[in-house]
């Protein structure tokens, strides 16, 4: 097949096949319009390299590939911005073997760069207790919020776990909560007393004020279940009152849950069932914590930490 590769250096190059591959993921898989762009901006970067070094995309080899891959470090791109570009590769080439312009894969050389674990963000315990200090309890708005500030943090639920959950999802008697998670995957996660007076005062005497039209536990004023995003500007709200700086979400509750569960003695396997982490792996980016508290503890015991 023969390239529309334009000769012309000031011109971006085009070839037909990848026009057809950025086709199907538009139509087809339905990608989004930032999305649809960075294909095309990664694949537009393998045409230019490969036009300037006399390479064609038809007959791409090991060696153009390796050179290619070489030609990306060398140009100091961070790890997640090399691992998108590499997973745009590896796209177009599935979708080439599929349609059989390919022989062999050319994608067998695209191996993700290793990326680094980003430490979570969470909050400090006094951090904690000024954001639940926040709302104002003698309010029907406020009391809700009182409720799901607490339920956040006692049980480390994703806020879109929150937001979907129903009245029947709560234990009363016993304190437990029925959580459905990610793929519909159900838990059980128990909280603590003082979560459990709060939420049973608000679904006795707050709840019904809102005149529920639906059956999630936290409601609008409409009587509707609450959207993820505002749950987001609740939380902003509060963190603004309670003198935290930084930018924190739903998400700094899960991710302060889960330390402090580790800094008072959870081991990693507890903390995994709670947070609903099908594979431990994703529990182990709050290892640190554990790290730091069995340095504190040799420091604090062993006799010859104060020599």
């Amino acid at each position: 097949m023969s390239s529309k590769n334009s000769i012309d250096n000031n011109t971006l190059p085009t070839h037909k096949w990848i026009d057809r591959y950025l086709e199907y993921v538009l139509i087809e898989k339905g990608l989004s319009e930032n999305s649809l762009a960075s294909y095309s901006q990664d694949l537009t970067s393998l045409l230019i390299f490969l036009r300037d070094k006399s390479f064609r995309l038809e007959e791409l080899s090991d060696k153009a590939l390796f050179l290619y891959l070489t030609y990306l470090r060398a140009k100091g791109l961070k790890s997640r911005t090399l691992a998108r570009h590499l997973s745009s590769l590896r796209g177009f080439f599935a979708f080439a073997m599929g349609e059989r312009w390919y022989k062999e894969d050319p994608g067998h050389l695209l191996e993700n760069p290793k990326l680094p674990k980003k430490l979570p963000e969470f909050l400090d315990r006094d951090e904690i207790s000024r954001i639940l200090a926040q709302p104002d309890t003698s309010t029907k708005l406020g009391m809700r919020d009182k409720a799901m500030l607490e339920l956040l943090y006692a049980a480390g639920l994703r806020v879109s776990e929150l937001i979907q959950m129903k009245v029947l999802d709560y234990d009363a008697q016993i304190g437990i909560l029925r959580v459905f998670g990610k793929g519909s995957k159900e838990r059980l996660v128990p909280i603590h007393f003082t979560a459990q007076g709060i939420l049973n005062r608000y679904l006795e005497n707050t709840r019904p004020i809102f005149k529920p039209a639906e059956d999630n536990m936290f409601l609008n004023r409409s009587g509707k279940g609450l959207t993820r995003q505002g749950v987001w500007k609740l939380i902003k709200k509060f963190a603004e009152k309670a003198g935290i700086k930084r930018s924190i979400s739903p998400h700094t509750f899960r991710h302060s849950f889960a330390t402090h569960l580790l800094e008072g003695g959870a081991d990693l396997r507890t903390v995994q069932l709670l947070l609903g982490h099908s594979d431990i792996s994703a529990t182990e980016i709050y290892t640190h914590i554990q790290a730091g508290r069995l340095r504190a503890m040799h420091q604090k015991f062993h006799p010859r930490s104060g020599m």
